[in-house]
């Protein structure tokens, strides 16, 4: 890789990493390709994006989005998207499913954090599932009082 590409990879690293809500940070050592290509599908469909990529410009990267902080060694996959739920649940199910891809540090709300902030945060609802359940409570009255005006109806109907 050539100085120039290596300053290309980097301001689009940086690029990503500054809107980016968490980075979780992997161990993806012995997974297979296609293992890895699931990986990458789960990610696109929840806006997540994943990368293999050298610590050295991770690292550059990372500095110069203002997350510091971060542990690097050993191979690493990167896993950043703007919604910080989305990137945590896609790590910790992959991780669920896959003995060899291992969770090792994260970048979230500002500060590195630990394995299990980010297992807490995968196990929360996301937005679109708080909105049902919201609206499931804001339905439950009136789905129990066209019920009891259904019975009450029933009832007059059976006494006439």
């Amino acid at each position: 890789m050539t100085r120039s590409e290596k300053v290309e990879v980097i301001a689009k690293l940086e690029e990503g990493f500054k809107a980016s809500e968490a980075i979780v940070v992997c161990n993806y050592k012995g997974l297979s390709t296609k293992k890895l290509e699931e990986l990458r599908n789960n990610a696109r469909e929840n806006g997540v994006e994943v990368k293999i990529i050298k610590n050295t410009l991770a690292n550059i990267a990372l500095n110069n989005s203002g997350k510091t902080g971060l542990v690097l060694k050993d191979t690493n996959i990167y896993l950043w998207g703007e919604d910080q739920l989305s990137v945590t649940k896609v790590a910790a199910k992959f991780e669920e499913n896959n003995d060899l891809f291992q969770i090792k540090t994260a970048f979230i709300d500002g500060e590195v954090t630990d394995i299990a902030k980010v297992k807490a945060l995968a196990k929360m609802p996301s937005r679109n599932e708080l909105l049902a359940m919201l609206l499931q409570v804001w339905n439950a009255p009136i789905t129990n009082f066209t019920i009891g005006l259904n019975a009450l109806k029933n009832k007059k109907e059976t006494e006439n």
